[in-house]
């Protein structure tokens, strides 16, 4: 099996699926893909990932692009952890959690990249839009988390690493975020899956 990741390792999407396929202990090799060089819209990757994006998934002859898809297809196909609740209405909630990360909260994307993340802080403070944002993160965040639970459902799952990492993107930063928040987003990052991820070795900016 072959993953292609951007080549500074900070694709929060490459890293979900990283994450998919070590918590499965399914191995894989790793191919970048230097996206600010346009390799993604080079003919021979383009052919394989169809959306020309990463994470692409080579499995056999089959190829599959785009996270969510690519993590419901381990979860179905791969014995192993559980990637997703078992339960229907617990499974369509991570998927809703994974769905609104990756499409909404635009402004703390812009503003705290996963550069911020996976290389360092940056001094430039949030702007009304993204803290407003934030607030629209911390206030859906308190409500997933009711009772102080260590995870979303009953059992950790991979919604668990993309809220982690949204809230990553601010306590990372130095950016202030309630600290029950802050404890549950440090405890996911603390996973070894995840760590395996934080630790690859990345190419200077």
């Amino acid at each position: 099996m072959l993953l292609y990741a951007d080549a500074q390792y900070t694709s929060p999407y490459a890293m979900s699926v990283f994450v998919g396929l070590t918590e499965k202990g399914i191995p894989f090799d790793m191919q970048t893909v230097d996206l600010g060089a346009g390799a993604n819209r080079n003919p021979d990757y383009a052919d394989v990932s169809l959306t020309q994006r990463v994470p692409t998934l080579v499995d056999g002859d089959f190829h599959l692009s785009e996270s969510s898809a690519i993590t419901e297809y381990l979860d179905e196909v791969y014995p192993g952890v559980a990637l997703y609740p078992a339960d229907t209405k617990a499974k369509a909630r991570a998927r809703q959690i994974q769905a609104w990360l990756r499409s909404d909260l635009l402004p703390i994307r812009q503003e705290r990249s996963t550069d911020v993340v996976f290389y360092g802080p940056t001094a430039t403070p949030l702007s009304a839009a993204a803290e407003q944002a934030a607030h629209k993160l911390f206030k859906a965040a308190d409500m997933l988390l009711a009772q102080n639970r260590d995870h979303l459902f009953d059992a950790w799952c991979l919604a668990d690493v993309d809220l982690a990492l949204m809230l990553n993107r601010l306590v990372l930063n130095g950016d202030a975020v309630p600290a029950r928040l802050a404890d549950y987003a440090k405890r996911q990052w603390e996973r070894a899956s995840v760590q395996a991820w934080v630790k690859l070795p990345r190419p200077p900016l």
